[in-house]
């Protein structure tokens, strides 16, 4: 690479990073801890490309995108922030930045996009303060994470914000889907328009969709659930497409899946499909975003602390049992998990055997209590119906076979490995399976085990 880079970011051990990095890589390279500073240098003429932090000591980088864009136009600008929200990646594209990355962010993939800003002259016209978006008053978008699928997420969300094509939005349930379709018409240049939202029993006659669309005027449809729709819906929606002028509404879709398989047995109408995946976002699983968690987890729990209940704090030990959880039902499972914790909770800090507890069902209450010679599986009936009675008529989130096994599993190890002394071999016989089996067991259940000599 040739060229030189000016580095902004009150951290110094990044600032030392970026600066040999780049200094090997045949880059000259100035470095301050001061938003002042770099614009001075820009105002100078300095620099043949920017890394600025967000927040600075002195300024946010953010909003001096604008100044740097009316002094140098031709500047291309990469973001880094640890704030990793939508919001960052929204107003990153807003204030037209280059690229943007989070923090902690990967180095070669860092050093490749300052190659890429060193070869290609940013030719924007230049952007005023007052059009960088802010996220409005009460925003309670849970669209935060740091992790390398969501990121990608956030940059094609801003880049698709004011670009006229249909978006198709596919990911599981509970994964945020509506969510994503909201912030693409609050933050796009539709916002002060209409959000219609049409689920599959919206979508009747012809006229059910022309009266949508004038409710929508030049905002937003949402058509949720489109795999749903049924072969006449789907019909009447691609002629419905098909006729929507350039002066009408936006268009966004979600789906549960790629619709790829509906296509090809049929059930779904192949020309629907290119009518509305002018472009696809793929919303990633929890299981999939698992270092997002803790983020998400906090984020529920303050949102519901300010409904009125007391905040209460998540243990490593609860942080480690959330990770290692299969989550079903995605996003709406652990807000819904957050909830029940700070509604039953007592004590400050959650923990680990409470997160075990509550994703069994127990919520941290006990069911009633048995006779003393009940059978062990009238015992677990019982626990089972208290579970269930528990939701009020709720069905209990996906995924209830394996958590019980769990719940079942965990204490019956602990306690046999306790009447063995921590002999891993005398247990294994005492349950009657392999000791390979046992290791592994006691590996994906966090036991730890103390060897001693067992008094008998």
């Amino acid at each position: 690479m040739d060229g030189t880079v000016l580095i902004a970011d009150d951290d110094r051990t990044i600032r030392t990073v970026l600066t040999q990095a780049l200094t090997r890589a045949g880059c000259r390279v100035h470095a301050t801890g001061s938003m002042v500073t770099l614009l001075r240098w820009v105002e100078e003429g300095r620099g043949d490309a920017v890394i600025s932090d967000v927040i600075m000591p002195d300024g946010n980088g953010l909003e001096s995108l604008p100044k740097i864009a009316k002094m140098r136009p031709d500047l291309p600008v990469i973001v880094i922030s640890a704030q990793n929200t939508i919001m960052t990646a929204i107003q990153a594209a807003e204030a037209e930045a280059f690229d943007y990355l989070p923090k902690p962010f990967d180095l070669p993939d860092l050093m490749k996009r300052v190659g890429q800003a060193l070869e290609r002259k940013r030719l924007r016209p230049s952007q005023s303060p007052e059009n960088v978006i802010n996220a409005p008053a009460g925003s309670d978008l849970p669209l935060v994470g740091r992790s390398p699928a969501m990121q990608e997420l956030y940059r094609l969300v801003a880049r698709v914000l004011n670009v006229d094509l249909p978006v198709l939005i596919t990911g599981e349930s509970g994964t945020g889907k509506s969510l994503i379709a909201q912030a693409i018409h609050d933050f796009s240049s539709r916002r002060d328009a209409p959000f219609v939202v049409a689920t599959p029993d919206d979508l009747g006659p012809a006229d059910a969709l022309l009266d949508l669309m004038t409710r929508a005027g030049k905002g937003t449809i949402l058509f949720d659930g489109i795999g749903d729709l049924d072969s006449d819906a789907q019909a009447r929606l691609s002629r419905f497409l098909d006729g929507l002028g350039s002066s009408g509404p936006r268009v966004v879709a979600t789906s549960q899946g790629m619709l790829s398989g509906s296509i090809n047995d049929g059930s779904f109408r192949e020309d629907l499909y290119y009518r509305l995946a002018g472009v696809v976002i793929s919303v990633p699983a929890l299981r999939e975003r698992l270092e997002d968690i803790p983020a998400l987890a906090e984020h529920f729990i303050a949102r519901t602390a300010g409904d009125g209940l007391a905040e209460r704090r998540l243990s490593t030990s609860a942080m480690d049992r959330l990770r290692a959880q299969p989550w079903p039902g995605n996003l709406r499972q652990l807000e819904n998990l957050m909830t029940r914790l700070l509604v039953t909770g007592g004590e400050n800090d959650i923990t680990g055997e409470e997160i075990d507890r509550a994703m069994a069902g127990d919520v941290g209450g006990r069911a009633p209590s048995g006779a003393p010679d009940e059978r062990l599986s009238a015992s677990v009936a019982r626990h089972l119906k208290h579970y269930f009675d528990l939701h009020g008529g709720a069905l209990p989130p996906a995924g209830l076979y394996q958590r019980i096994l769990r719940e079942i599993e965990l204490p019956l190890l602990e306690i046999a490995l306790d009447a063995t002394g921590g002999n891993q071999a005398k247990c294994a016989d005492l349950l009657g399976i392999n000791r390979n089996t046992l290791r592994k067991k006691i590996t994906d259940l966090e036991i730890e085990v103390t060897r001693r000599r067992k008094l008998m």
